[in-house]
């Protein structure tokens, strides 16, 4: 998304034991199924927590520290919604 930056996007996520599928504005642009081949190649099939955030530290993880002059930063987010389907 070239205006990912500036403009609002409808991210998705859907995903179950089998597959995991990626849309931005209804268009999907990832998928993976599940290989059968074990937990360390799908360990998607587990509950696991929605985390939001800025992940500031860079590509090294934090290991050098943070670079003071990209303050101030900000996050956008208009809504979340999480849907469980039926069993």
């Amino acid at each position: 998304m070239p205006d990912a930056q500036t403009a609002f996007h409808v991210y998705a996520l859907e995903w179950s034991a089998e597959k995991i599928e990626v849309y931005i504005d209804k268009t999907k642009v990832f998928s993976d199924k599940n290989g059968g081949a074990g937990w360390e190649a799908w360990p998607f099939d587990q509950k696991f927590h929605l985390i939001l955030n800025l992940a500031i530290g860079g590509n090294w993880g934090g290991a050098k520290g943070v670079d003071d002059t990209i303050f101030p930063q900000r996050m956008e987010i208009d809504f979340v919604r999480v849907y469980q389907k039926r069993k």
